[in-house]
């Protein structure tokens, strides 16, 4: 996974099924309509006796290879999913705030491909006369044709329904505030939900407001925004923007960079930042690199992170 959205060499393994599909599909498409429309009737009227000739492999082969590659791409995304967090920890001494929500959307998503993969394979072991028996009972008894369609069919209806349990991230718009007591899943899509509330100069003054949603420090995500902001308080960008710029005399980026600047010299002052490196420290506050943060921490402070951690230290 790069830090710059830039496809690595690794990342073309991805193509590699759809490569090696469109090899082995090439012939057919190549062929007169007449007898591309003479396959799709066979494969209607005949869908457990394919007669079409593939170049290197059998239609059976290709049937069951790609229910085992969705198996082992849904275990291989799990263990990397755990493994990239697990390396950001090592590397920064934290996970992102949204950590928790995405671990419940991969291991469901990928759970469900799981069952779906795990089925279909057991399914056509049996029309292929491949047996065996799980705890003494026969996969032919297990994996029926009415046991097949019912779990896919629910396994893909369900998929499609629990992407709307997670809007935050359906909708590329996740929340970074931390709410105590939110343990459950079903708390954290109550969560997730968005509430209607009155007109702000009604119910409650704006720095209220501001002032409550800033005890969660949603500023030190990177992706903190002022649009995150308004999702986050059902407020209108436009509001707060004028809020910023005329109230407040500074724009949203510099009101942004001063509070993760506040929570860095809090972090140092406080002994948090103790065993961590500068790169480190930066990520926690939300900056995007180690360099914009020392200029911002300069700019703001007048001496680099490293020389007032020093300060502090001898004082």
């Amino acid at each position: 996974m790069s830090e710059n959205n830039k496809l690595e060499k690794w990342d073309w393994m991805h193509l590699l099924p759809a490569v090696f599909i469109i090899f082995n599909c090439l012939p057919f498409t190549t062929l007169p309509f007449d007898q591309k429309a003479s396959i799709a009737h066979e494969i209607v009227n005949v869908t457990e006796n394919y007669t079409l000739h593939f170049n290197f492999v059998s239609f059976e082969f290709i049937l069951l290879s790609r229910s085992a590659h969705l198996l082992a791409y849904s275990l291989f995304s799990i263990i990397y999913f755990f493994r990239h967090a697990h390396n950001v920890y090592k590397t920064h001494g934290t996970r992102s705030s949204n950590h928790g929500i995405l671990t419940k959307w991969m291991l469901l998503l990928c759970g469900i491909q799981i069952v779906i993969a795990v089925n279909s394979i057991g399914h056509m072991s049996t029309l292929y006369d491949i047996k065996f028996s799980i705890f003494g009972i026969p996969s032919y008894q297990i994996f029926t044709e009415k046991y097949y369609f019912g779990i896919c069919g629910a396994g893909f209806f369900l998929q499609n329904i629990f992407l709307f349990l997670f809007p935050k991230i359906l909708y590329g718009n996740v929340s970074y505030t931390i709410e105590k007591g939110k343990d459950s899943i079903i708390d954290d899509i109550k969560s997730n939900l968005p509430k209607k509330i009155k007109d702000v100069s009604v119910t409650e003054d704006i720095e209220k407001i501001i002032e409550k949603y800033l005890s969660t420090s949603p500023y030190i995500s990177r992706d903190f925004s002022l649009s995150q902001m308004s999702f986050d308080l059902k407020i209108p960008e436009r509001f707060l923007s004028n809020y910023f710029n005329k109230e407040l005399k500074i724009t949203f980026s510099e009101w942004r960079k001063n509070l993760r600047i506040d929570h860095v010299c809090r972090m140092i002052e406080q002994g948090e930042s103790k065993n961590l490196t500068i790169e480190a420290i930066a990520t926690n506050a939300g900056f995007a690199s180690r360099s914009k943060f020392i200029d911002a921490f300069k700019e703001r402070k007048g001496v680099t992170p490293s020389a007032f951690i020093k300060s502090i230290v001898t004082q």
